[in-house]
Parts: C-alpha cells; structure tokens; sequence
C-alpha cells in the first residue's frame, strides 16, 4: 500500500514521525521529484538474535581486507547507493530522501558503515536510527563481500548498543542468506512499537571483542 506525498511538505522530523509508525518514502526513479509512502503487508526484517554469517564470511571478517568505519562517509554511501549499477539502471533514492537523509544524520538519526580498502571506498551501507529501531536503507558494492561485511559490524553495533530490530523493509536473496525473513504488518508493528521504547545507543566505536562476540554468536553453514 502506499500514497503520494508532496516533497516539498516533508520534514525531517516529518520523516522520523512516519518511520516510528510503520511507513517509510521511496521515489520511482532518480530523477523523479515524487516520494510514495510505503507501508507493505508483509516486511522484511533481519532478527538480531538470529543473524546467520556464512563460516567463509566470518573467515573474511576475521582477515579483515577492508578498513572498517562507521559515519566517515555519510552522504557518499548514499551517492553510490543512488548511483545505477549492474542490473539496476534506476533507483528508489531521489534528491528529495537524499536530502532528508542527511538532515537526519546531522540531527544524529542516521548513521553509515564503510568499508574501505587502500583508501578507497568500496562498499558501505546506511539506515535511520529512532529508539532500538534501525532501518536499513540500502547498501553498494564495488568489490567483493565489501558490503556484507558492513553489515556484519553494523549488527554488532546494533547488538552491543541494545537495538531490538532491524527492519529491511524488503527481502532480496543477498539478504535471506543473513537470515532475513518476512513478517506480517501487525507482528512487525508490534516490533517496532517494542523497539521504540527501548533505550538503544547506536555504537560508533566498535571493539573487537565486541565483533568476536557476535560472529560466535551467529549461525553459519
């Protein structure tokens, strides 16, 4: 399900309000200036409590071929999120949730996770912080498993800083290998609602131990 909104109407704190009861904007393409609230029957979530990383990822993980930081690169994870890539000559990121997104980076409700090898960004994701929830937005690669392992260290961030929920909006196949599964509107409204009300504290600085804790946590093949 999902309505048309007016772009020019739309707040940050606008943005936050509609996220913390279960909808969130999406545009048809780049270049389209118009946002559609979505708020689907079925939505993807990774629980955190069952996060899978595959025994070869925690081997990459663990080597660690990529530089690893969390908010150094906010507004170019985005531009390559936005950017068209193999098999995808359009994308849902227009100017419009650009722009909102890093308004609420600035406001401290949006963070980004980057991989990097020899000084070069090369994969990264980014998502919406309120309360225990965080909503993933979206992810880029330019190198292999770069953007997995940014999701491996953004869960440790969200486990070691009491986060109830992760919300992937949809499931693609590159996410049901995490784990991620679908659940009803009402279930994950009930989620969300539980989320909000805890006390979460988004982790910029991830220990090892920390890490370690969640790989020998998770579930692998």
């Amino acid at each position: 399900m999902s309505n048309r909104a007016k772009p020019s109407k739309i707040t940050a704190e606008m943005l936050l309000r509609a996220y913390a009861i279960g909808i969130f904007p999406m545009a048809e393409a780049r270049n389209d200036p118009e946002l559609y609230w979505i708020d689907p029957e079925s939505r993807g979530i990774i629980p955190l409590d069952g996060f899978h990383v595959s025994r070869s990822l925690k081997k990459t993980v663990r080597r660690g071929p990529f530089t690893v930081t969390c908010d150094t690169a906010f507004e170019r994870v985005i531009e390559f999120c936005a950017a068209p890539g193999p098999g995808r000559r359009q994308t849902w990121i227009n100017q419009t949730i650009f722009d909102l997104c890093c308004q609420l980076f600035r406001m401290g409700h949006a963070h980004s996770v980057e991989s990097w090898r020899d000084g070069n960004l090369v994969g990264g994701l980014y998502g919406i912080s309120l309360g225990g929830a965080f909503f993933g937005e979206s992810m880029f690669s330019t190198e292999t498993d770069a953007s997995k392992v940014a999701l491996v260290h953004l869960v440790a961030r969200l486990k070691a800083g009491n986060y109830g929920l992760l919300d992937t909006q949809f499931v693609t196949k590159h996410l049901s290998g995490f784990g991620a599964l679908e659940i009803p509107r009402e279930d994950y409204r009930k989620r969300l609602t539980s989320a909000l009300a805890r006390r979460a504290n988004f982790q910029l600085d991830l220990t090892e131990d920390a890490l370690e804790d969640m790989l020998d946590a998770s579930a692998g093949d």
